[in-house]
């Protein structure tokens, strides 16, 4: 018997890392799974992966930052399978180099808050709207949320992922809906293979090494996609408004 037996579960950016990680646990602990993001033909092989493992999956292609497309993710999802039990907010960006506050790229900020905060709320709000009583919300932030480290932007979006948790969590405890954060450390994804020395803003990244000495080992998406399930599931029915730091101790 699986840990999420007849639950539905939306995983956005579900094509890649720790989203297709997360997606393809789920799927093997029992639940109908729904995965989107922006690119149709990668999302469709996760699906094709998950399916001949087994497993049920929907693939909905969503760009989070637009609306209209959240709307249609949440009513596919009730459509084909009746109900939303459990939505993980997984998908999102990085900014373009680590940058700090007194060199942010303004049309940077507007995009990755597009996609991380905006997107992310957007998702929260329509799933609440059809969530029932024992469903769960896990969003998966950073730490660079939690302690500052990492570029300006990209730590605002992520900081405020943790702020409306904390709200969701307070607002929906009544009603018997929990919402989780995770925030990961560094994680061994592709999301960051581009970031190089000649791309990053070096004082910053001086800033960060300095509370670090990299001796500790990173997270993989399968160690996120483990406390994400645990989150999601009903062994975790008592917790909400948390945030979980997942970083085998780096940031202690």
């Amino acid at each position: 018997m699986g840990k999420l037996d007849n639950k539905v579960a939306i995983v956005t950016g579900g094509n890649a890392g720790v989203g297709k990680a997360i997606a393809k646990l789920f799927a093997s602990e029992g639940a109908k799974v729904v995965i989107s993001a922006r690119r149709k033909e990668v999302l469709e092989e996760v699906g094709k992966e998950i399916e001949e493992a087994g497993g049920t999956v929907l693939c909905v292609p969503t760009d989070i930052s637009k609306i209209d497309d959240v709307k249609n993710l949440v009513s596919k999802t009730v459509e084909t399978f009746g109900k939303v039990d459990v939505l993980v907010n997984n998908a999102g960006v990085l900014d373009k180099g680590l940058n700090a506050i007194n060199r942010i790229d303004y049309d940077d900020l507007n995009r990755v808050i597009d996609i991380n905060q905006k997107g992310t709320m957007y998702c929260m709000s329509e799933a609440l709207k059809v969530m029932t009583s024992g469903a769960s919300i896990v969003n998966i932030a950073s730490v660079a949320g939690q302690f500052g480290a990492g570029g300006a932007v990209y730590v605002s979006t992520k900081a405020a992922i943790i702020g409306v948790t904390k709200h969701t969590a307070m607002r929906f405890a009544k009603e018997n809906v929990r919402c989780n954060v995770i925030c990961p450390g560094s994680i061994t994804t592709d999301m960051a293979a581009g970031l190089t020395p000649d791309t990053m803003d070096m004082k910053m990244m001086g800033a960060m090494s300095a509370h670090s000495d990299l001796s500790l080992k990173p997270c993989s998406p399968e160690d996120v996609a483990r406390v994400t399930l645990f989150l999601a599931s009903d062994d975790a029915a008592p917790i909400t408004g948390q945030v979980v730091v997942t970083d085998y101790g780096v940031d202690l």
